[in-house]
């Protein structure tokens, strides 16, 4: 079960209400109060990275908007802060989306690093620019967190698109 460029399995296409539930449940689980201690990753970026890499058709930009203003409104954020960093982050791996897919798990995860950084970097630049203080190193450590989670986030997100295996002589595919 190897998602990737050299796999010989092919995928069903995705459910667009799966799309929708996986953000939506990617929301809620930013909505937990655990969300805010140091090396939590951020669920709705992770998500979607990887939806915006998969299905850029599908999930882009308008998506990291919306959820970009409902984080703002769940964490009396400065409105705006979480919706610039989700869409940057949505354009940017939408564009790099072929380019991530072409490699295996383990160096996409190379790839969706910087790509999660850079939501930290925008977010961190907004609250200095608006006056807050620095909030210390501990605070990029959920992306690292978020890099790693990538492999397993990959599989249980693509298992739902699996075929079952099954032999037909008179098909050759």
């Amino acid at each position: 079960m190897q998602p990737t460029f050299s796999s010989s399995r092919i995928l069903l296409p995705v459910k667009g209400w799966f799309v929708v539930l996986t953000l939506i449940g990617a929301l809620f689980l930013n909505f937990l109060p655990i969300s805010a201690w140091p090396g939590m990753p951020d669920w709705v970026a992770l998500v979607l990275v990887f939806w915006s890499v998969r299905e850029s058709r599908r999930v882009g930009m308008g998506w990291g908007f919306v959820l970009g203003l409902a984080m703002d409104v769940a964490d009396a954020s400065l409105l705006g802060q979480h919706a610039l960093a989700y869409v940057l982050v949505a354009h940017v791996s939408s564009s790099l989306s072929k380019r991530i897919l072409w490699f295996p798990l383990l160096q996409q995860q190379l790839h969706v690093l910087p790509l999660l950084l850079l939501v930290q970097f925008v977010q961190i630049g907004v609250r200095l620019i608006a006056g807050a203080s620095f909030p210390g190193f501990a605070y990029f450590v959920g992306p690292l967190i978020g890099a790693i989670l990538w492999l397993p986030l990959t599989y249980a997100l693509l298992l739902p698109q699996y075929q079952p295996v099954e032999r037909d002589a008179n098909r050759p595919i």
